[in-house]
């Protein structure tokens, strides 16, 4: 079963990036940061739709 959420170091060791830029990646305006309590998450199929349309 693959995860849905991604938490910050999950999402640090998927996209090769430092923990500073990916909790300005979560809490910005890029629709896949998810907030649970006060613990912030990425929604991987939001996460990957967003990469692709970067990527272009």
């Amino acid at each position: 079963m693959e995860k849905k959420l991604l938490s910050l170091k999950e999402l640090c060791s998927y996209l090769g990036i430092g923990e500073t830029k990916a909790r300005e990646l979560v809490r910005g305006k890029n629709g896949f940061g998810v907030r649970i309590g006060n613990r912030w998450y990425a929604d991987k199929n939001k996460l990957d739709k967003w990469l692709d349309k970067m990527a272009v």
